[in-house]
């Protein structure tokens, strides 16, 4: 045996058999060289040495405990299972039996057993760090983050040189969305094991999520170079391209992680979703690109039948044809083919389960289903009104917070909801938190941004579900029964282009509260601005830029000279290299000096864009897809707004608040009247300057409007009375 305890294997074997030759009855002797051969890889040996074991005592706990290891080793988890099992039946306390059971049950992806069975080892033997490090990687299947990561430290704390306890530990604060501390959790792995592909792997996904494309780009391109046939990698490799706006590479990615995984649904719904460009270039025909994009809906739908469909769950949400809003059509044909792949694979791979009814007493309970309970665009448009202002009496509101962030803002929301659930979760703790409530109505602020919303939107949890305007997008979702919008924001005839039924609430459909920002005056100077030049704003991200409408900038250069215009850079620099290039082709094609006229800032924070706006003589809203927040931002500094009132919703967020606040003559229906009123605002300064007179009274009307809230209620109770019967 000391042979053995010193991992001379075939000393200790050959002692073995020498004592079998002479006693081949020897119980110890039969396991003992049963283990030696499991060490040496020959299972088949392995097990029937040990098996003769305890076929002469089956009491015999350690080798009832390494049978279980060698039935594991050659895939035999269930044999495994039971024979760890039947080791903890006759010695509940055996360590090593709770360690190899909880190995097991991981391996089965039975997690939450597996990390009672780790807890209960640590119970033992509370400083091994091993335990530790496999509690916490159990914990982060499990989508406990938080508690993980603390376990994880611990483990740390004890064993600091094991690169996979930093490597868990990156993926509980990535989770967490807490990504530099990510990063550095990585680095750690690196610098133990400089060759894991995958902590390079992660660290890409970490600077992913910071929207830090290059770096992103250099993390996967380590991870392929250890390991080139890293699907992943490929596919994140795929998605940071795509963030820098290089399409074409980020198709070959895609398409590379599929041919090395065939079987890999996220990669080929983003080959898919990677149709449509997020930033178009001039001369592009967007009919073609959407004709690609129908193309490959088609190609989705074939390509997830049969044993694939099981696989839907993982690809839905993973991108999103988001950029389809940046196109002047009606969207509604295409987005309700996509909506019905998503619900059809949704539904296809979640348990079944029996369709909600109404709850017949008591207050009416209505989900919230977001990632934005925090400052965010549509927290401030649309949640925070609604929340705060809807009578808590009739209806009892229920957050269901997907996001990790919180803020003051989360705060606020906790103290205007009935409950407050947070994640992050994985998608099977949503839907039993859902259906623990039994909600009368869900409603999803947005659809079309985040991957889990859209996984859950995808499914039918609640009698009624609705859908409202933070992505100002039909969903085409069969699972989504209404759309809450504002009649000042819709066209006549908008039905059309929703799948679910148009619900226009009155006036701006919103309750708004008056925003107080001190603003910092900005060194124009330091930003290589004159002083003095007439100064427009243009506040909209580069994909709101259509190159049909990149001409305005220039026919107004042309008709005032002296003048600037201010864009601000994306955090991904591909989106505005592209927008900056298109701008550059139409000021030169008219003669103009580009530079002279246009700048593009670094992206400000609140305070320091209040101060430009300010300073500013006015906002250029995006023609096509409009800006909702921006457009208040610019009534609370007085600044004058040009607006165009397009054909959809999106296109008309701007004008609805003008129109709203008695300012219509600042919204716009074509090129040239829009080129015309910027024009105005500049050159006639009493125009503008009584313009940000009615400015400062036409605030008034937007804010503390209740008649939206006291629609919404009536809606909510009619919508949940109907579905009743």
């Amino acid at each position: 045996m000391r042979a053995h305890r010193d991992d001379q294997l075939e000393t200790a074997a050959t002692g073995y058999r020498e004592v079998l030759a002479n006693d081949p009855g020897n119980i110890d002797a039969l396991h003992f060289l049963g283990f030696v051969s499991f060490q040496r890889g020959r299972f088949d040996e392995a097990e029937a040495l040990i098996s003769r074991a305890l076929a002469l005592n089956e009491r015999n706990v350690p080798a009832r405990t390494n049978l279980g290891k060698v039935l594991s080793a050659r895939g035999e988890r269930q044999r495994a299972i039971a024979c760890y099992r039947g080791a903890l039946e006759l010695a509940p306390e055996y360590l090593d039996a709770k360690i190899q059971l909880g190995n097991a049950l991981v391996a089965c992806r039975e997690f939450e057993e597996a990390a009672a069975w780790f807890r209960s080892a640590l119970s033992q033997a509370p400083e091994e760090a091993s335990l530790l490090r496999s509690l916490g990687a159990t914990l982060n299947e499990l989508g406990e983050p938080l508690t993980a990561a603390e376990t994880l430290r611990a483990a740390i704390d004890l064993d600091p040189e094991v690169a996979e306890a930093h490597l868990e530990l990156g993926t509980s604060l990535l989770n967490l969305n807490r990504l530099h501390e990510a990063i550095s959790a990585y680095g750690e792995a690196l610098r133990i094991c400089p060759d894991s592909a995958v902590a390079h792997y992660n660290r890409g996904v970490a600077y992913r999520e910071l929207h830090r494309a290059a770096e992103a780009i250099d993390a996967f391109r380590a991870a392929i170079r250890l390991n080139p046939n890293l699907a992943e990698a490929w596919y994140g490799l795929g998605h940071a391209y795509l963030d820098g706006d290089r399409m074409d590479e980020a198709r070959s990615s895609f398409e590379r992680a599929l041919a090395l995984l065939p079987s890999f649904a996220q990669a080929r719904w983003s080959l898919a979703m990677s149709a449509i460009p997020s930033v178009l270039t001039e001369g592009d025909d967007v009919s073609k690109f959407r004709g690609e994009f129908a193309r490959e809906l088609d190609a989705l739908h074939s390509w997830f039948q049969g044993e694939r469909a099981i696989l839907g769950r993982d690809a839905v949400g993973v991108q999103q044809p988001f950029a389809l809003a940046y196109h002047d059509e009606n969207n509604r044909d295409l987005l309700a083919r996509y909506g019905a792949l998503c619900v059809r694979l949704m539904e296809h791979s979640s348990q079944r389960r029996e369709r909600p009814v109404r709850n017949v007493s008591g207050s009416l309970r209505v989900g919230v289903v977001s990632q934005h309970f925090r400052s965010h665009s549509v927290w401030t448009a649309i949640l925070r009104g609604w929340i705060g202002q809807i009578d808590h009496r009739r209806f009892a509101m229920h957050a269901f917070h997907l996001g990790g962030s919180e803020d003051a803002e989360t705060a606020y929301a906790k103290t205007h909801t009935a409950s407050f659930e947070r994640g992050p979760r994985q998608l099977e703790q949503w839907i039993a938190s859902i259906a623990k409530l039994r909600p009368d109505v869900l409603i999803y602020p947005e659809i079309g941004m985040e991957p889990m919303a859209l996984k859950l939107a995808s499914l039918r949890l609640a009698p009624v579900q609705v859908a409202a305007w933070g992505h100002p997008e039909t969903t085409g979702l069969p699972t989504i029964d209404f759309f809450l919008s504002a009649r000042d924001l819709e066209s006549p005839g908008a039905e059309a282009h929703y799948t679910e039924r148009l619900v226009a609430l009155p006036h701006l459909g919103v309750y708004l509260e008056p925003v107080r920002v001190e603003p910092e005056s900005p060194d124009l100077s330091r930003l290589g601005i004159d002083d003095g030049v007439p100064l427009f704003v243009c506040a909209g991200t580069p994909f709101k830029y259509a190159p049909a409408s990149d001409p305005v900038f220039a026919g107004i250069a042309q008709q005032l000279g002296n003048c600037r215009f201010l864009f601000f850079e994306h955090w991904t620099p591909g989106l505005s290299e592209r927008l900056r290039r298109r701008l550059l082709s139409v000021f030169e094609r008219a003669g103009l000096d580009f530079e002279r006229h246009v700048s593009f800032l670094p992206w400000q924070t609140r305070s320091a864009f209040y101060g430009v706006m300010q300073r500013a003589d006015a906002y250029l809203d995006t023609i096509g897809f409009s800006g909702f927040n921006t457009a208040l931002q610019a009534l609370d500094c007085e600044l004058p707004i040009v607006a165009f009132q397009g054909r959809f919703m999106r296109g008309r967020l701007a004008s609805g608040i003008l129109h709203r606040a008695g300012l219509s003559d600042l919204v716009t229906d074509s090129a040239e009247s829009y080129v015309s009123l910027a024009v105005r605002l500049i050159e006639d300064g009493r125009y503008r300057a009584a313009v940000r007179g009615r400015m400062r009274a036409a605030r008034n009307p937007l804010y503390r409007d209740l008649a939206p809230i006291r629609a919404l209620e009536d809606f909510l109770d009619q919508a949940a009375r109907e579905c009743r019967g």
